[in-house]
Order: structure tokens, then sequence, then C-alpha cells
């Protein structure tokens, strides 16, 4: 059996708990909509045809494949993630590129960036339009911190 999305949402969030880095992720993940889904992540091609759509409830539990980039990090550090993504421009498709540093988001951009222009290179082919999804955070002292970004496929 072959799983092939036909449409995909993006996402992103950011968050801090004084209790631990899980517990900031997993504020992180429910503040982006996707914190009741069992996650799995996969790879970075975006299928011919698939369509991105407005962020959408998917039911608890929910096995949901994902692009996913999430950065955790301690207090007073400068944390982001993110995800570039674009169709190539022959229309076979696309892909996504996912970072996170420990950096703000501008450098996280130059970063996706470079990642998305290798990828192109190394296929030889060109890019329509590229999006980005980025979070940065500066985690306040005595907290810890987590950001996320993710490509979230959907309807099979």
């Amino acid at each position: 059996m072959q799983l092939v999305p036909k449409k995909y949402f993006v996402t992103s969030g950011c968050a801090v708990s004084p209790v631990s880095s899980l517990t900031a992720i997993d504020r992180a993940l429910i503040s982006a909509k996707i914190g009741e889904q069992n996650l799995v992540s996969v790879s970075s091609v975006l299928p011919i045809g698939a369509v991105e759509v407005p962020i959408r409830a998917l039911p608890r539990g929910a096995v949901t494949h994902c692009v996913l980039s999430q950065m955790r990090g301690s207090e007073g550090e400068m944390i982001s993630a993110g995800v570039a993504y674009g169709y190539r421009e022959d229309g076979q498709g696309g892909y996504v590129a996912e970072s996170h540093i420990h950096g703000d988001a501008k450098a996280l951009r130059e970063i996706l960036e470079w990642n998305m222009e290798e990828m192109s290179r190394l296929r030889d082919m060109k890019f329509v339009d590229l999006k980005f999804q980025m979070e940065e955070l500066s985690v306040p002292m005595d907290h810890y911190g987590a950001c996320i970004a993710s490509v979230v496929f959907v309807e099979y």
C-alpha cells in the first residue's frame, strides 16, 4: 500500500516551560495544533499535485505524517526552527527543507535557502516559488523553550 498525500498544511509554534524541555516541546506542538496526534516524521518530498490547505483540526490520536523541525533550548538561549518548501518548475512535485539552530530566524532563513538551493542543484531543476515558516524564541531565565515548524500531510 502506497500512501500519497493529496493535501498538506504548514504550521508552527513556540512555547516555554519552567519544568522541562519535553514540556516545552509538548506546549509548542499544542500551540501549532498538532499536539494531539501521533506524529511520524517523513522525508521531504511534496507529491505531484499535492496542494497546500489551511490548517485543520485532526482527530485525536491520528497517525499523522509530517516533515518536522524542532529546536529545544534553555534559559538565555535564542532558538529557531523552520521549514522551507516549494514546487519544481517542471510540475513534478516539490520539496521541503527543515532546519533548526541556536540562533535567530534571519540566520535560519539563510540556512533554509541554502538547503533548497542545494536540493535544486542536486536534482538539476529550479523552484517556482519558495515559502518559509519559521519560529524563533529567546528563552527566558529559569525556563526551557521549544520551537517547531512542520509540513503536515493530510488526505491520502
